[in-house]
């Protein structure tokens, strides 16, 4: 930018082969903020709840209930912001919170500005003097895991049992120890350790619950998980947790020989189906050449 304050298109578009239309696109994004991030409602569900809670116990991070009772708030808008600054400064609350949640460090979101993080700030204290915040998150059976559980979750991860609300089942972009077949997809993580990487039951329903990755978060918001199924998918993925990670590229191998065998089976019907194509016309004119040999 000038010393004016007028916008220099060169520094908005570094790539190569700008144009003009493209540089006015960029001039247009940075004045115009998404409108979800305005709201922090709709902000702390899509950023914050997959970490979370408001008075429903620690997850990945810890319960935010009455936060700003603990804490200054100028520390707080401070971590919200920048929390990777925070904690690089050495500072002993950041550092203290980065070895209870074992490393576990909050990322800075896209698009966090000092009014936003005020508003997230409001809203902590506002759910907190609710007898039950809407950010508590789903009450999962905290009842041991039956063998029912695992069956269940098993079938939901391979897609042998429809989810209540028509979701994409696990496997069709995760893969996971015992997997049949080729194994699952790829687009997402191996989540053969997902239950103890995140860190048990709890975690990993919440993470459940409402999935922040830009791949899913779509998906299922739209088509949430239930209660039930969360459960169950946890009972299921602690069961594999101590298993070894699948073997990839044995299931590639497999399938590429696979593919060359149905290749070549197909090569061999169609020759087949090729080398009889006539035999319906030859065989009724030599039905008539006998006819006329017999009269």
């Amino acid at each position: 930018m000038s010393t004016k304050g007028r916008v220099d298109r060169r520094d908005l578009w570094p790539m190569r082969g700008r144009t003009l239309a493209a540089s006015w696109l960029v001039i247009l994004s940075l004045g115009a903020v998404p409108l979800w991030s305005q709201d922090p409602v709709e902000f702390f569900k899509k950023n914050c709840q997959s970490c979370h809670t408001i008075g429903g116990g620690d997850l990945t991070g810890p319960d935010l209930k009455d936060v700003t009772k603990r804490r200054d708030r100028d520390w707080l808008l401070r971590f919200i912001m920048n929390p990777q600054s925070v904690i690089s400064s050495g500072d002993p609350i950041a550092t203290d919170l980065v070895a209870r949640y074992k490393n576990v460090m909050m990322p800075t979101v896209p698009g966090m500005n000092r009014e936003l993080a005020e508003k997230l700030l409001d809203l902590i204290e506002k759910e907190s003097a609710l007898e039950k915040s809407q950010f508590a998150g789903v009450q999962i059976a905290t009842r041991p895991f039956t063998p029912a559980d695992r069956e269940l979750g098993r079938r939901i991860f391979l897609g042998l049992q429809p989810l209540e609300a028509r979701g994409p089942a696990c496997i069709t972009c995760h893969d996971v120890a015992g997997a049949p077949g080729f194994g699952g997809g790829h687009l997402g993580p191996d989540l053969t350790q997902v239950y103890a990487r995140l860190g048990g039951r709890k975690p990993l329903s919440a993470w459940l619950v409402s999935p922040s990755t830009p791949v899913m978060q779509p998906v299922f918001k739209e088509k949430p998980l239930t209660a039930d199924e969360i459960l169950a998918l946890a009972a299921f993925l602690e069961q594999r947790a101590g298993q070894p990670p699948p073997h990839r590229a044995g299931a590639r191998v497999a399938f590429l020989l696979s593919g060359l065998v149905l290749a070549v089976g197909l090569i061999f019907a169609f020759d087949a189906i090729w080398k009889f194509r006539f035999r319906g016309v030859r065989q009724s004119l030599i039905d008539q050449r006998r006819a006329s040999q017999a009269a």
